[in-house]
């Protein structure tokens, strides 16, 4: 495949698709609900605004947070005026949509109320609009009104798009596709704030088709990597705070040493397999045929629950032998120690910021000629085999393997960690 179709195809399989009209038919109702409500009008979808990336028209396929401002009738502002009035409002749009939806989870969440679907949840945020198109929404922590201006925010991405060629929008999708595959702590706007960012110190790619995605993103991951410590940023278009969650540098830094890589390989069809460890199962993978006749078992996270990272996870290993000391597979694998067979593997959750409760799943995958020579390339998606959700393996064969934790809570996955596991010859 060329360039340009590998990328084509990878932007094709990131769309929303058709989860678009579903997720169009969700706002609809939920608009028809607080309109009649509030404004005692039967059947009007007015009076809404999708923000967010899906607002911007930045996401991608999995996405599972919609950002649905509901525009409140000014008459009523009054009434909702002093320290109760955010939490009243609050609880007003949360039990007309209860109502609505009785069997469904629904709460306030300080600034909205969450609608938990099967696949994705609504975020609404009732808000009043002002004179210059920005709104005062309630915040229960504060006991006041804030100010929002997503408006500033969409305009800006088009803007942006339009001047670059529709390459904005491109890369932000791609962008969202990475943190997704890899575990990045990412929040959209934070994202497109950074995609915006890296088109104003470059105009290289302004007029670019897709046969120049490929430096297009090794460009932008090495000015991810560049970027300093920050705890937030300032947002396009309206330049509000943006909180960075987690660090993103280092995993920008591999993702730009990936890219290098598969633009040294272009045209073979292990250049493929580098953009997968970059953008995950949307790219295209070529076709090619191995030396050795073995069963592909390996299963992806995605086929099982959509992808949308928002909190972080941390995996280690406790390398033993009888007779040897206990030691940690990350220091052994920053002081370039390759394992050895027949060691017990114990992979452990050392760190994870989603809340309990939530699902933990496993996959550990055998690669190389050896794995496949005898059919033993695993890959399967599993759960934990030890108590506390850790998962015991031993050392077999030579090979880069590799063990990834997969946290899903809601029905979504939303953090992933992946450690490398090097065997060496006995």
């Amino acid at each position: 495949m060329k360039t340009s179709e590998i990328f084509d195809t990878l932007l094709e399989n990131l769309k929303v698709g058709a989860t678009h009209s579903t997720i169009a038919a969700r706002r609809d109702e939920i608009t028809k609900a607080l309109n009649k409500n509030f404004r005692d009008t039967e059947g009007s979808t007015n009076h809404k605004l999708m923000v967010g990336s899906y607002g911007r028209h930045t996401a991608i396929k999995g996405i599972s947070d919609l950002d649905l401002i509901y525009i409140l009738p000014p008459g009523i502002r009054t009434t909702y005026d002093g320290e109760t009035g955010p939490s009243r409002v609050l609880e007003r749009v949360r039990d007309v949509l209860k109502a609505r939806y009785p069997n469904t989870t629904i709460r306030v969440d300080q600034c909205v109320v969450r609608v938990q679907f099967a696949n994705f949840k609504f975020e609404v945020q009732p808000a009043f609009e002002n004179e210059n198109g920005s709104f005062d929404y309630p915040d229960t922590a504060q006991k006041s009104w804030k100010v929002t201006k997503p408006r500033d925010e969409i305009a800006e991405t088009a803007a942006c798009n339009q001047r670059t060629s529709t390459n904005m929008r491109r890369l932000a999708r791609m962008a969202r596709a990475w943190k997704n595959a890899n575990g990045v702590n990412m929040g959209g706007l934070l994202i497109d704030t950074l995609v915006h960012r890296f088109f104003e110190s470059t105009d290289d790619f302004n007029s670019a088709g897709t046969d120049s995605c490929d430096e297009m993103a090794r460009d932008f991951f090495a000015f991810l990597a560049d970027e300093p410590d920050k705890d937030y940023y300032l947002a396009l278009g309206s330049n509000q705070r943006v909180k960075v969650h987690a660090r993103f540098q280092p995993k920008a830094k591999k993702a730009y040493n990936r890219c290098v890589k598969a633009i040294e390989l272009d045209g073979k069809a292990a250049a493929h397999k580098v953009w997968r460890e970059v953008f995950g199962k949307s790219v295209p993978l070529a076709a090619s045929q191995s030396k050795f006749n073995f069963k592909d078992t390996e299963e992806f996270i995605e086929n099982s629950f959509p992808v949308d990272i928002s909190e972080t996870v941390t995996i280690n290993c406790q390398v033993t032998q009888s007779g040897w000391r206990p030691a940690s597979l990350r220091a052994m694998l920053q002081s370039k120690v390759l394992l050895l067979p027949n060691k017990d593997l114990d992979f452990t959750i050392t760190q994870c910021s989603a809340p309990a409760p939530y699902l933990v799943r496993w996959k550990v995958l055998n690669r190389g000629d050896e794995a496949e020579r005898r059919n033993k390339v695993r890959g399967q998606i599993i759960t934990s085999n030890r108590p506390d959700e850790a998962l015991h393996e031993r050392t077999q064969f030579r090979g880069d393997h590799l063990v990834e934790c997969y946290i899903v809570k809601d029905g979504v996955v939303v953090a992933r960690d992946l450690i490398e596991v090097p065997i060496s010859a006995n």
